[in-house]
């Protein structure tokens, strides 16, 4: 009887330790987002400021270290505090990263971002740590202001990064790994009309100094040509100096469409003014009067109707 309840109290504890070393440690983590700033479109970038803190009963985890933000060009810890709060260790960070951002420019100036953080741990891996989201309270300051952006949602959470490796760990079935993560998600939408205005008022300016050529009788070829050619390289310019706010890609954007709309405008101004210059030539003076008038209220009327339904469009689209 007594060899019996040796054995079965050397079983009970063999189970009990092998259910404690199967059972991840638990850590209660939250954040709060203090600035998000410097937002590069051109370098796929941005700064993001915030606090997280961690609470957790094991004294052995060390996050100061161990701190992994996959999608992060550059950590930097501002302050690194550590407390105890009765059986608990309390941990808290100030962050200051860089972070890689895939911007979506199809509809920019009117576009929305999505602005995703990744904290896993780099030590721990699912089997061992798991994260509990802290929901108490607030996830970023109120009064903090992304110039000409507003925040339309902020959601935090916590899940699973599948890694298709096992790093070496050759005692693994498969060569695949899990590691526990939480996010910050961000949603912001642009206040753009602002910015629209700055970017386009060039490229409209050379479409009204191309339009003013039907103006002016097609006899006088020189301002009736130059014009137009002037308003071409003006476009042109203007084109440029916007691409250079944007990262390269071979997305078809509102940008795009709306000069490449003018460019053709006023390659379409040239070539009428050649088919009016040759009526006059002709001694068709009526109709290279009237191809001049029908083409005016044509051209001016179709080229508004296009940029308000192609404007109209991406601000749907990015809603």
């Amino acid at each position: 009887m007594k060899y019996i309840f040796i054995i079965s109290f050397l079983v009970f504890s063999f189970f009990q330790n092998s259910l404690k070393a199967q059972t991840p440690d638990t850590v209660k983590i939250g954040c709060y987002v203090i600035s998000i700033h410097d937002m590069n479109f051109h370098n796929e970038e941005y700064t993001a400021r915030f606090w997280i803190w961690m609470v957790f009963k094991n004294k052995k985890l060390n996050f100061k270290d161990d701190i992994e933000i996959p999608n992060a060009k550059s950590i930097d810890i501002d302050e690194y505090i550590e407390d105890s709060t009765g059986d608990k260790r309390w941990v808290q960070m100030k962050l200051k990263c860089v972070m890689k951002q895939t911007y979506a420019i199809a509809d920019y100036p009117f576009d929305s971002q999505h602005l995703n953080i990744i904290i896993e741990n780099s030590k721990y891996n699912a089997s061992e740590l798991i994260y509990v989201a802290d929901t108490v309270g607030k996830f970023y300051d109120p009064s903090m202001a992304m110039i000409g952006w507003n925040i339309s949602k902020f959601k935090i959470s916590t899940g699973f990064s599948h890694y298709l490796t096992g790093f070496g760990d050759e005692s693994l079935k498969k060569p695949e790994s899990d590691y526990t993560k939480f996010n910050i998600d961000l949603e912001i939408e642009r206040n753009a009309w602002g910015l629209f205005f700055k970017l386009f008022l060039g490229m409209y300016v050379a479409f009204a100094i191309s339009y003013v050529s039907f103006f002016i009788d097609a006899r006088k070829a020189d301002p009736r040509f130059g014009l137009p050619v002037g308003g071409l390289f003006a476009g042109v310019g203007n084109k440029y100096i916007v691409d250079a706010y944007l990262p390269e890609t071979s997305t078809i954007t509102t940008v795009d469409i709306l000069h490449g709309v003018t460019f053709t405008y006023i390659f379409l101004m040239i070539a009428i003014s050649a088919v009016s210059l040759r009526y006059e030539e002709d001694g068709m003076l009526k109709e290279s009067e009237r191809t001049d008038v029908i083409t005016r209220w044509v051209m001016g009327i179709s080229y508004i109707l296009i940029n308000i339904g192609v404007t109209f469009y991406a601000i749907v689209h990015a809603s």
